[in-house]
């Protein structure tokens, strides 16, 4: 039996580093944790360095470790521990390259409908954001500056594995790429709750029928003025209950459904 990797070890000790923004930026990779995240990072091509297993999960998950030409490293309870953000660690873990493409990508090619986060800090957010968009179709999520980290291991478990399949702009200037998108023929909407559109008008005036580019804000204080002005339009959600307002991610998710549908 191969000797058992320990929180001491120099691969754990190194793999840990990468719980933190900075280790992640100097190595170039991330943690997944999980079933889940580890399947839809081994269904792409070179996503994953190496995987971490515990005795149990690596007996568990046999069928989804086996035969995929990425090196399996059995280790500790406590080492799987330190390699965990969760109170109740699954035991295994995939490193995996990041995978942040240039903005420029949605100037010279923009996807039918992506999605632009501005300041929002949450990670829970973030992550939800990305698997609604996911779910809806969108080509890429982008990450403004002053927003939560694509690659923070909240994020990564929040999107369900969406993380693997759209594209992830990471500290995007956005004012200048808002210009460059809509220079190429993007519509830019931001979801405001005071926008002078209100969604279903926009559906039925043709402004989601794409390529569209939705831009949220942060949590509690939305977007900022100037930006939500830069926008081709300012939409809000009709809302005929007495609510002050909607969480962030749901009305990502009302505004994404939405141009899924008018854009068939």
């Amino acid at each position: 039996m191969p000797e058992l990797l320990t929180e001491r070890s120099a691969r754990i000790v190194a793999a840990r580093k990468l719980t933190r923004r900075n280790g992640r930026d100097d190595a170039g990779a991330f943690l997944a944790e999980g079933r889940q995240a580890v399947s839809e990072a081994l269904a792409e091509p070179s996503a994953v360095r190496e995987l971490f297993a515990t005795e149990a999960a690596a007996q568990a998950h046999h069928d989804l470790l086996a035969g995929t030409g990425v090196p399996v490293r059995l280790v500790t309870d406590k080492a799987a521990a330190v390699l965990s953000e969760t109170v109740t660690p699954q035991g295994l873990v995939a490193v995996c390259a990041l995978r942040d493409v240039p903005a420029q990508r949605l100037v010279t090619d923009p996807p039918r409908l992506a999605v632009a986060l501005a300041e929002l800090n949450d990670p829970g957010n973030a992550g939800t954001v990305l698997r609604t968009a996911d779910a809806c179709g969108a080509g890429a999520v982008v990450f403004g500056a002053g927003s939560a980290d694509p690659y923070n291991g909240k994020v990564v478990r929040s999107s369900a594995g969406s993380l693997f399949h759209v594209d992830v702009v990471r500290s995007a200037p956005l004012p200048e790429l808002l210009t460059q998108v809509q220079a190429a023929g993007v519509t830019v909407l931001a979801a405001d709750g005071g926008g002078e559109v209100a969604l279903d008008a926009a559906g039925a005036d043709g402004l989601l029928a794409g390529p569209v580019l939705w831009l949220f804000g942060n949590e509690a204080r939305g977007l900022d003025p100037a930006l939500a002005a830069a926008a081709d339009a300012r939409v809000r959600i009709p809302m005929r209950g007495r609510a002050e307002s909607l969480n962030l991610s749901v009305a990502a998710a009302i505004c994404l459904y939405a141009t899924q549908l008018a854009q068939g």
